[in-house]
């Protein structure tokens, strides 16, 4: 099932399928999110992949392509944002009042450019996105109501762009601002790469050599902008996949064990009751017994 609306220019597409390809797109600022299932993505020269409640925000001169080959349902959001639109949003929310009394329609200003990363979808950024995607879904087109969420899910990224970005650059323990940048880029390519193969063995080294940092590079920095290292950020991606199919599917779990790439079921379940203060077993009663009070 594929719908789409167009809304100022913005296109927004839902979409629930096993099987698809898109073509490369550009032109316009993408939001791209996966609510379940997972999405494939060729950025550029770059691979990665979308896993349950994520979500990536491309600059509108990137060329990409996605494609879906799955088991299950894929369900899918994305928001494509006309460039004129995003300078109207920075001018409205950015420029002070007194600028925009002197000029409603805005000063002109550079087109924005953002670090191209993996993010979790989570908080208002999540509620918007649901929003958006179940009135396309009802067959709703309110322009309005529909303007309103598409803004919102804009607000939210700026918001979290802000804290994930710039504030993590400040961390970093350097003195000229345009190392900050590249050293931040450079370990978002090191987190997609983890995101992106969660379900694998992976290394040290082949984590560095995808972010071009040597090893102890990697380790110190990496440490530095999220206060965790590659390793407990990795385990962390995998615990959070295991809570999903714990909570969505019947598998058992030796076999999510298997599908997270965790080496054996005892020290994963280990984990998961130091981390989350209960077994496996317990958090799948208990997110069943939630659903079924939903119902």
């Amino acid at each position: 099932m594929n719908r789409k609306v167009i809304v100022n220019k913005n296109e927004i597409i839902n979409e629930r399928t096993f099987n698809a390809r898109t073509a490369v797109r550009s032109g316009k600022y993408a939001l791209n999110v996966v609510f379940s299932g997972e999405a494939d993505y060729t950025i550029e020269k770059r691979k990665i992949r979308l896993v349950p409640d994520s979500f990536i925000y491309l600059n509108h001169d990137t060329v990409y392509t996605n494609w879906i080959d799955s088991n299950v349902e894929v369900r899918t959001l994305s928001v494509l944002f006309d460039p004129d639109f995003v300078q109207d949003f920075e001018n409205s929310n950015l420029l002070k009042d007194h600028l925009l009394l002197d000029n409603p329609h805005g000063y002109p200003q550079r087109e924005s450019r953002f670090v191209e990363s993996i993010y979790p979808l989570q908080g208002n950024i999540k509620f918007n996105a649901l929003q958006l995607s179940k009135h396309i879904e009802n067959g709703l087109n309110d322009q309005f109501l529909l303007t309103e969420y598409t803004t919102h899910c804009l607000l939210d990224y700026y918001s979290l762009y802000h804290s994930e970005i710039i504030n993590r650059e400040a961390s970093l323990q350097f003195l000229s601002g345009s190392t900050k940048a590249e050293i931040l880029k450079r370990l978002s390519l090191a987190r997609d790469f983890m995101i992106s193969n969660y379900n694998r063995r992976i290394h040290l080294e082949e984590i560095a050599q995808m972010a071009c940092l040597s090893v102890n590079h990697l380790l110190r920095t990496f440490k530095q902008a999220y206060q965790q290292s590659p390793h407990q950020f990795l385990t962390e991606v995998r615990l959070q996949q295991a809570k999903h199919l714990l909570k969505n599917t019947e598998l058992t779990v030796n076999e999510i064990v298997n599908i997270i790439g965790f080496e054996c079921s005892s020290s994963f379940i280990r984990l998961f009751r130091s981390i989350f203060k209960v077994t496996p077993g317990q958090y799948r009663r208990s997110t069943c017994n939630l659903v079924a009070f939903a119902y």
